[in-house]
């Protein structure tokens, strides 16, 4: 995953040829993607997607109106810009629908989230090594949140 430099609340996630677009939320502390995202980003369809966002929701495993938005969204039909408006889905949407997709991406997202998960139950934090060694501004930030809790516990020490 990548920042687009144009536009902060915007992450590129790419792997290999799939490259999508992720609304980052840092108000609400998540991200947002469509049913369509969704679908490329597990290599399913967009009913299959739906299926299982339909089935999250009727057997109450989340809340519809927690996870979900209406976002606008300018198409191009023919030769005009025609302005639709559809649902967006929170990363629990998201995580909750990537552990039911059956599929070769699912699975490979099954492992990165159970990987992160680990690492996070057992040190406490889990630190994307790749993405700190290829783009500066994320060292930079980490670096810099570690000195703050250093030096934070010096003075509680």
């Amino acid at each position: 995953m990548k920042h687009k430099p144009e536009e902060r609340s915007i992450i590129e996630f790419i792997d290999g040829d799939l490259e999508i677009d992720v609304r980052v939320d840092s108000e609400k502390d998540t991200v947002w993607l469509t049913q369509k995202q969704m679908s490329e980003l597990f290599d399913v369809s967009v009913d299959n997607i739906s299926l299982h966002i339909n089935n999250i929701f009727k057997e109450n495993e989340l809340d519809i109106n927690s996870t979900t938005e209406e976002s606008s969204e300018v198409r191009l039909e023919g030769k005009r810009s025609v302005t639709r408006r559809i649902k967006v889905y929170n990363l629990d949407v998201i995580i909750s629908t990537g552990y039911r997709v059956k599929s070769k991406r699912g699975i490979i997202f099954r492992k990165w989230a159970n990987q992160i998960l680990k690492e996070y139950m057992y040190k406490g934090y889990a630190i994307d090594e790749e993405r700190l060694i290829k783009h500066q501004e994320y060292y930079k930030t980490f670096t810099t949140s570690v000195k703050l809790i250093a030096d934070l516990i010096v003075v509680l020490v």
